[in-house]
């Protein structure tokens, strides 16, 4: 019989008393600090029944809470209700730190009695698993509870092997080698660069932690993660081997002869740790932000603690993989204007049956792998939820009115795709018109952007925001995130976001755009096109760069005051309709190429 959330606590705080523990810390990731993990690692939903990408869920003896940021508030108030878990909103004003709550939970009234069941003298040691959580956060946790009356951390426990008793094991799907055609470089060239990088670094070699960085050092894919193409492994690499430690069961003969004719030897998943202690270089880099707490403390060479040279080799894409995102979305752009298309004809859907649908259209492309994240399909007050993900429980029927808001994108083998629209379903309202134009003059305005080479983008992000700022309207998220090649959806470290992120924007970046406004109990709207900086020119002041869009899909017409635009910004929209005519027509039949040509005629 399935637990239900009680029970697992309840479960929970039993291994706890045992083990003499005041508090447990649940966070997102697994070992290898992945935005998307494998069922093995999700046990932070499995303790609260909060399934969102992001959060950090916290059970003491009388009391739980889950910290989630914007995206989810609406949808963990819903998944967290008739639960004891209390929602703690990220960046918002009132709302304490994990330390500071325990700290109240232990000391704070009436907590002083919240432990009387440890016996005296009371524990003030809380636990986590230093396997699924970085260096760099279990250091500051660690510093951050000293300072809440002198809490401990234990790193060396994981009360899931004994509680979770279905736990999913690791999985053990086979890995796939990832053509030359498509990756564009080879392994030996991309090695001899991670060691050039190493060397300017001053390390002989480095523990690879981070699952889409080894894919895509190795050019190997693989389906142990929902929605991205990687597979569960370390890469150690040395000034003279690579190992990758993996399940032997994953490796097809295939894959084995691929690795020994690349040099890159293997090892069991289990015995990175034995591999770090027989690692013979004087010294071993070690991302902090990557590298799980227990591994880093595994070393027993010296640690360079430093930023991965993997991931600014990763967000530049080669001649090889910008040719296959084009390609990719032109096949993606066919699958939305057919499925655009279908649902003006067929509008008594729900949101799960036009979930089905388009992922049903996508599948008929070539190249299809799979979802590049679980569609987001928001109708009317559901668009508000800014990550929703509509289940038997909350789905509902659209009707001839208002907006729907559809986040999709799909995995295919030469490139990886992500989009927004927000559709018209029939007559709107002044407001969700005015909203819609707002986002639209955001994306706009950041779209046409063209700055000089090595902008953060920081430094961009206004562009989307200025209009909705004007009028008292803000989103939370960020604006953009690169977007990974056959990889992640999410790829960085470049964005566009209020917050400092200070990684350079440069030619070869992918990077999407995608403002929105969501008014809760209302509606919700979000424009987003997948983008690639190319150069623009160069003065006496430098080299400039601008966004050309990928995503090939007519955006929605019907909700614009066109009032409220500029002739630029009707140009701009224009010009982007002609582009997404020209390159989408030849691959339509006459009557779909009829629908595009009037979605996508001028303003």
């Amino acid at each position: 019989m399935k637990q239900t959330i009680e029970q697992r606590i309840e479960a929970l705080r039993s291994l706890m008393r045992r083990e003499r523990l005041a508090a447990f810390i649940f966070p997102s990731t697994d070992a290898h600090q992945s935005e998307y993990v494998a069922d093995h690692w999700k046990g932070r939903e499995w303790i609260s029944g909060f399934n969102g990408s992001a959060g950090m869920a916290v059970v003491t003896l009388t009391g739980a809470a889950l910290w989630t940021d914007s995206r989810y508030f609406l949808a963990a108030e819903e998944q967290l209700r008739g639960t004891e878990f209390q929602l703690m909103k990220l960046k918002m004003e009132g709302t304490p730190t994990i330390a500071e709550w325990i700290g109240s939970q232990l000391f704070g009234t009436p907590s002083g009695a919240a432990l009387s069941s440890l016996h005296s003298p009371l524990s003030t040691e809380v636990g986590i698993d230093g396997m699924v959580c970085s260096a760099s956060e279990v250091e500051t946790l660690i510093k951050e509870l000293r300072l809440q009356g002198g809490i401990t951390l234990r790193t060396n426990l994981d009360p899931l092997r004994t509680i979770w008793k279905d736990r999913p094991p690791i999985p053990q799907n086979p890995i796939e080698v990832q053509p030359l055609e498509f990756a564009g470089e080879d392994v030996g060239s991309k090695l001899a660069r991670i060691r050039r990088a190493l060397r300017e670094k001053h390390a002989d070699g480095m523990l690879m932690s981070a699952l889409d960085d080894i894919a895509w050092t190795l050019n190997l894919r693989g389906t142990d993660v929902h929605c991205t193409p990687v597979f569960v492994g370390y890469l150690l690499i040395s000034t003279t081997k690579a190992t990758l430690f993996t399940d032997p069961a994953k490796v097809t003969p295939e894959v084995g002869a691929y690795l020994q004719a690349n040099g890159i030897g293997t090892d069991d998943y289990a015995n990175v740790g034995k591999g770090l202690r027989d690692y013979f270089e004087q010294n071993i880099l070690m991302d902090p932000n990557e590298t799980s707490y227990v591994l880093m403390k595994a070393a027993v060479r010296e640690v360079l603690r430093e930023t991965s040279p993997v991931p600014a080799m990763k967000i530049l894409k080669n001649e090889a993989e910008i040719a296959g995102y084009r390609r990719a979305m032109e096949r993606d752009g066919v699958a939305m204007v057919r499925f655009l298309r279908w649902l003006e004809e067929n509008k008594q859907q729900t949101e799960i049956s036009i979930d089905r649908k388009l992922t049903a259209l996508r599948a008929e492309q070539p190249l299809y792998r799979d979802l590049s994240f679980d569609t987001i399909a928001g109708y009317g007050v559901h668009g508000a939820i800014v990550h929703y993900e509509a289940t038997p429980q909350t789905d509902i029927p659209l009707q001839p009115k208002g907006l729907l808001l559809l986040d999709s994108g799909a995995q295919y083998q030469d490139g990886t795709t992500d989009i927004t629209r927000t559709i018209a379903m029939g007559p709107l309202t002044d407001a969700e018109r005015h909203v819609y134009t707002l986002v639209l003059k955001g994306h706009i305005a950041l779209a046409r952007a063209v700055f000089p080479e090595g902008t953060a983008g920081t430094q961009l992000d206004v562009l989307a925001r200025q209009y909705m700022w004007r009028e008292g309207l803000n989103y939370l998220h960020g604006t953009g995130h690169g977007v990974g090649s056959y990889l992640s959806v999410h790829e960085g470290p470049h964005q566009f976001r209020m917050e400092w992120k200070p990684q350079p924007l440069v030619a070869g970046m992918t990077i999407t755009c995608e403002p929105g406004i969501y008014l809760p109990g209302r509606f919700g709207v979000r424009i987003e096109n997948t983008l690639l900086i190319v150069p623009h020119s160069e003065t006496e002041f430098g080299r400039y760069v601008q966004l050309e869009p990928l995503t090939l899909c007519p955006i929605d017409k019907r909700p614009i005051d066109q009032a409220m635009l500029t002739d630029d910004e009707r140009r701009y929209l224009n010009d982007y309709h002609q582009l997404v005519f020209n390159r989408l027509s030849p691959l339509l039949q006459p009557d779909e190429q009829a629908w595009l040509r009037d979605a996508c005629s001028p303003l």
